[in-house]
């Protein structure tokens, strides 16, 4: 094998009916110099013994095993014993085309940029099969447009997954634990010090959506978003100004989107309620003059000054 090692991190709580799939995926790479680091997250059906199977039969394959404690405390286990110059996450229900890893390679090396990302196609049903991604159209970010570019909500995620990461970037860094939006927490701490960002529109990442996963139904934990952004834009009014209105305008997308989503029967429903409509009340003025602000949060933002009654009926869920 050539080439630079690279650790690819799989947490799995009781995927047994997906991983076989995802492991299968990795294990095709045409790019074939893989640390693969399973971290079974306590599971209670077949997921662990699977895992264990397939690090008999490929030495590429490594397996940790550990009490549950979340998809965030999963990713720190493995990152904390991987032993890659570069770093790849794969969610244990989702799988990759034959040439991923050497697509997200070639991206990097070819820009040389710390962090590379490409494109997904999102499923649910029947799985499609997995193609060889084509070349694909690369475009490069400074750390600083990157920063700004997520969390405008243009081109580029948040999302851990799908991404290669120089292991250098990450340092010292781990995802928040019993928290929801973990990629959230740490995309500005990852783009900040990185030289460039390379995005491809290669299709390499199949994304599985499913009813059962961990945001596939509301919960109280969902306001989490809130609780990262408005921490991060206190961080960064601090230490990068030059962001501020971008994550002002990410956090007043959060606010919308809890309106939209959170079910009238939750708990603590009207206190989130008071808590959205507190911060898009402080937050409107602002990103409607921000020319960077999406069309959507501005229609959204000339529709709130009807009043909080009027906008609830008008934008909130209907469950």
């Amino acid at each position: 094998m050539e080439g630079a090692l690279i650790s690819v991190i799989v947490p799995a709580y009781n995927v047994e009916a997906y991983l076989a799939q995802c492991l299968d995926s990795l294990l095709a790479q045409t790019y074939r110099n893989l640390e693969i680091i399973v971290v079974d997250d306590g599971s209670t059906d077949g997921t662990g013994a699977l895992a264990d199977d397939y690090a008999v039969a490929d030495d590429r394959v490594r397996v940790i095993h550990q009490r549950n404690g979340g998809l965030s405390a999963a990713r720190n286990a493995a990152l904390n014993v991987m032993t890659g110059s570069l770093v790849m996450m794969v969610d244990s229900d989702d799988y990759v085309a034959p040439n991923c890893v050497a697509t997200l390679l070639h991206t990097l090396e070819s820009t040389e940029s710390d962090i590379a990302m490409g494109q997904w196609h999102t499923f649910s049903g029947q799985p499609p099969v997995a193609v060889t991604a084509g070349k694909g159209r690369i475009t490069t970010f400074t750390g600083e447009e990157a920063i700004d570019d997520v969390f405008y909500q243009r081109t580029l995620t948040n999302s851990a997954w799908g991404r290669l990461i120089r292991a250098s970037l990450l340092g010292n860094v781990r995802f928040p634990e019993g928290m929801l939006y973990e990629d959230m927490a740490i995309i500005y701490r990852l783009l900040q010090p990185a030289q460039r960002v390379a995005h491809t529109t290669a299709v390499i990442y199949y994304y599985r959506q499913r009813p059962d996963s961990i945001l596939g139904h509301f919960t109280p934990k969902r306001a989490h978003v809130l609780d990262i952004l408005t921490s991060l834009e206190s961080q960064v009014a601090a230490e990068a100004p030059q962001h501020l209105s971008a994550v002002r305008s990410r956090l007043l997308s959060a606010c919308f989107n809890m309106v939209k989503l959170a079910p009238r029967h939750l708990e603590g429903y009207d206190a989130l309620m008071d808590r959205c409509w507190q911060g898009i009340v402080r937050l409107r003025d602002d990103c409607f003059r921000d020319p960077n602000v999406r069309l959507k949060n501005k229609v959204a933002i000339i529709a709130s000054h009807m009043g909080k009654k009027a906008f609830m009926a008008l934008f909130g869920s209907k469950k």
